[in-house]
């Protein structure tokens, strides 16, 4: 019996397996992301709640006999909504990924012949119970190695930048990264051959590769962006992407499930500054005005407001000054600190302002960050599905209450993650201030519905509960016409519940 079981787990270790690395492969390989993930979808919905608690009672139980044991591979039908495919961020069976799940793939076959040396039913079944954090050990101990194979093509992009003896300007922040970067190319095309990091490749291995592929002889500028999940990342990143200019666009409680708080995100972002010739900062966080005081007395330093605090370049109200004196007016819904931020980096890199506030009339607009558009129907829709931060959910709404002809108002979202301990409260925010102004609201998905309910109870708009994107979408098809106007905030992949 002792070796059917064994068979038993390791048949049902495949498709848990799968669902697992599936998680590990959509947060990037982070040790610990799976076993978190895991506690998230076990402990969401009453379905899987039963089938935890079959598997925790089938390990008390294999302890005095093995047949209790068979509950854990049985409750391997879960957790229930997480796919082995997956919808929106399906599986990519990479050379990474492979490697991941050979090594993990060991670990449960190891601990299963083990737990059959000793003829315990538990040890054999506590494999397939544990094995998300049997994938994060994997992690671990394949993060050297990976590091090795990365080594390769890290070389060779910092060789092909410093062939090409192109200016490297670098972006951080904790939002506002990449439409940042697309404003700050735009402007900067106008003087220089400019190239810019695609999408959101800013970590190590995706600056890399955008350098690899797409630094060409003659280019003068790389714009690149660069991200962080902790202490010593970015200043990794700077040592062969040494940055001429060097920008901090915003600070915010994204990623402050982390980092804990607020001032070590600032510590671990202002790295980028370190090797930097220029920084320019935007100043309407205090920390960021902290910041830019500190490092003005070793550097050079631009500061740049959107919101209309003291600083050299300011973008407010539709208005951009330069050094105090009027420039130029901004393009409509423009993200006013964004461009405030280009601005400086142009100055930094000796650009005119009369040369950039000349291109403003074709800025680039981001992709899914409160993009327009118009349905078949006739409604408005905002598309904001790529914000995950407060400040900027805080301004779709603003937007969502300007647009539209009189008619119905819909928001649409599944709250905003990785907020760490503030995640709760801003949500709740968010919703109440969803429910104050919108007709409708629609909440997606288990991850915050709690926080998003709490917070629109006192609100007047109706509250919808949908299970994915797709249902909502479908409603606001179904529900609205002209005149009616819908915004879609944040989405988050379907490895989340």
């Amino acid at each position: 019996m002792i070796w059917v079981l064994v068979a038993a787990c390791l048949l049902a270790a495949i498709p848990a397996g799968l669902r697992w690395l599936r998680v590990a492969q959509r947060e990037h390989y982070l040790a610990g992301a799976v076993t978190t993930f895991a506690g998230r979808w076990w402990t969401s919905g009453i379905a899987n709640v039963i089938l935890l608690a079959l598997a925790v009672i089938g390990l008390i139980g294999a302890w005095w006999s093995v047949w209790w044991a068979f509950l854990v591979p049985l409750a391997q039908v879960g957790p229930i909504g997480l796919s082995i495919r997956g919808r929106t961020s399906p599986l990519a069976w990479t050379a990474r990924l492979r490697r991941v799940a050979f090594v993990s793939g060991i670990l449960m076959l190891a601990v299963s012949i083990a737990g059959a040396a000793v003829e315990s039913g538990f040890f054999i079944a506590v494999g397939l119970f544990l094995l998300p954090a049997l994938i994060d050990i994997a992690l671990l101990v394949l993060g050297p190695i990976e590091r090795m194979v990365g080594n390769r093509w890290v070389d060779q992009a910092s060789a092909r930048l410093g062939y090409s003896a192109a200016k490297v300007v670098a972006i951080t922040g904790s939002y506002g990264k990449t439409t940042t970067k697309q404003y700050a190319a735009h402007l900067l095309a106008g003087s220089f051959r400019t190239v810019a990091s695609p999408a959101s490749f800013n970590n190590r291995m995706g600056l890399a590769r955008a350098i690899n592929e797409h630094l060409v002889p003659g280019t003068e500028v790389f714009v690149a962006e660069m991200g962080t999940y902790g202490p010593g990342e970015i200043e990794e990143l700077t040592r062969w992407i040494r940055p001429d200019v060097a920008a901090m666009v915003a600070v915010g409680p994204v990623h402050l499930e982390r980092f804990r708080t607020l001032e070590r995100i600032v510590a671990a972002k202002s790295e980028i500054l370190d090797r930097a010739r220029v920084g320019v900062i935007a100043v309407d966080h205090p920390l960021l005005a902290g910041l830019a005081a500190e490092r003005g007395d070793t550097m050079e330093v631009i500061t740049v407001s959107g919101d209309g605090a003291d600083a050299r370049v300011t973008v407010h109200e539709g208005v951009i000054r330069i050094d105090g004196t009027e420039v130029g007016n901004a393009p409509g819904e423009v993200f006013a600190v964004n461009l405030a931020v280009a601005l400086g980096i142009g100055l930094a890199l000796g650009v005119e302002p009369d040369d950039m506030v000349s291109r403003l009339d074709g800025l680039p607009r981001p992709e899914h960050r409160q993009t327009l558009s118009s349905s078949e129907r006739g409604f408005t829709v905002i598309d904001d599905t790529f914000n995950s931060n407060p400040d900027g959910a805080r301004v779709a709404l603003g937007l969502l209450e300007r647009v539209g002809d009189g008619g119905r108002k819909v928001v649409v979202t599944p709250g905003m993650v990785e907020l760490g301990p503030d995640q709760f409260d801003q949500n709740l925010r968010f919703a109440a201030e969803s429910a104050a102004l919108a007709d409708d609201l629609l909440i997606v998905g288990r991850t915050n519905r709690g926080a998003l309910l709490e917070g629109s109870a006192n609100g007047g708009a109706s509250v919808t509960v949908v299970n994915s994107r797709e249902e909502a979408v479908d409603w606001a098809r179904q529900n609205l016409g002209p005149g009616d106007a819908v915004l879609y905030e944040n989405d988050l992949p379907d490895h989340y519940p």
